[in-house]
């Protein structure tokens, strides 16, 4: 009960220190933003956004339970947005119950409506893609459907992360939508078969593992590559010379895609420039800015692509949408554990 109370106190104490900081200057426009993406790959949006309106973002980084943070604060919680990656993530959010309804004409417009939830809850700002890194030194092809993971051809060959990583149990409720529960299932240990060694480590350590030749295959989201190849580790640098990316579809789909994502926290102090930030960041400035910092897909349609992404070939991005992917995450991680995945 102690370290209960510790814990919740400490989580109060933060909030309080952050509202104290955005109240510190009472003539001054704030938005608070509680967000799990590292600071140095917002800040440029953030200071254009404040450069551009006079609104100064205060943010906290949070890696792990946002959402339980926000519902501990509860009406106390300077919180005015919460900005995320994954589906799983945002549809935490407002299971947790912590993130209300926006509508607005500007994000709808702009906005496809497999990217955003039905009800307004959380809105998609950019993509990324799931796709198969392949050796360039032992794949030869350069097309692959997600179902061929499991042909035995690959047997021994492929490697992958964590089946019950937030990433992986997307493209495996992706995989239920499209097929059904059973024939996922059959997939899924179809591709446990073919593994080359336990799953572990992210997906940069996939492409790390090609090029030491433990396997010939492996899963990764599209912005690793870039990163690898244009970041200062010349260590990962030969990893992401050491591959090909190749965009795998759903027989008759298209590529499984994430979302990075924003929603209105339930109790936002400043709705206002919450609103003003949420739509910001679907005007043409800030999605060229996003999608270059951090090597996504603008969910704009039209807008320029990051040099390395667009390399990669033309994204045909699957048409289920993220919502009901969402809904099938539970099926997903279960289905993990029932054919031992990760054992």
């Amino acid at each position: 009960m102690m370290v209960t109370t510790n814990i919740a106190r400490s989580l109060l104490l933060g909030a309080a220190a952050l509202w104290a900081l955005a109240g510190s200057a009472s003539a001054e426009e704030s938005l608070n933003i509680y967000t799990t993406r590292e600071p140095g790959l917002i800040k440029p949006v953030l200071d254009e956004f404040t450069k551009e309106t006079g609104i100064k973002v205060n943010t906290i980084f949070i890696n792990n339970g946002l959402e339980e943070r926000v519902r501990t604060e509860g009406e106390n919680s300077p919180a005015d947005l919460i900005l995320t990656v994954d589906i799983g993530r945002l549809q935490a959010a407002k299971d947790y119950g912590v993130t209300q309804p926006v509508k607005s004409e500007a994000l709808e417009k702009v906005i496809p409506a497999a990217y955003r939830d039905p009800e307004g809850h959380w809105f998609g700002i950019a993509l990324r893609g799931r796709v198969v890194y392949a050796s360039k030194e032992r794949v030869k092809q350069n097309k692959i459907t997600y179902e061929e993971l499991a042909d035995p051809k690959w047997k021994g060959k492929v490697c992958i992360r964590s089946g019950q990583h937030l990433y992986n149990i997307s493209l495996i409720a992706a995989m239920i939508a499209h097929k059904g529960e059973a024939k996922a299932e059959e997939w899924l240990k179809g591709v446990k078969a073919n593994l080359a060694k336990k799953p572990s480590g992210g997906d940069r350590e996939q492409a790390k593992d090609i090029l030491a030749g433990v396997c010939d295959i492996g899963i990764g989201n599209t912005y690793y590559v870039s990163l690898m190849l244009n970041g200062k580790d010349e260590e990962q640098k030969k990893w992401g010379e050491a591959i090909n990316v190749i965009l795998p579809t759903f027989e008759g789909g298209g590529t499984h895609v994430n979302v990075s994502g924003l929603a209105l926290a339930k109790h936002a102090p400043n709705k206002a420039n919450a609103m003003k930030f949420m739509e910001y960041m679907v005007s043409d400035a800030s999605q060229q800015i996003h999608a270059e910092l951090n090597s996504e897909y603008p969910v704009k349609a039209g807008s320029k692509i990051h040099p390395t992404i667009a390399s990669f070939g033309e994204l045909k991005a699957d048409n289920v949408p993220i919502a009901e992917i969402a809904k099938l995450r539970k099926k997903a991680s279960e289905l993990v554990d029932k054919v031992g995945f990760d054992q």
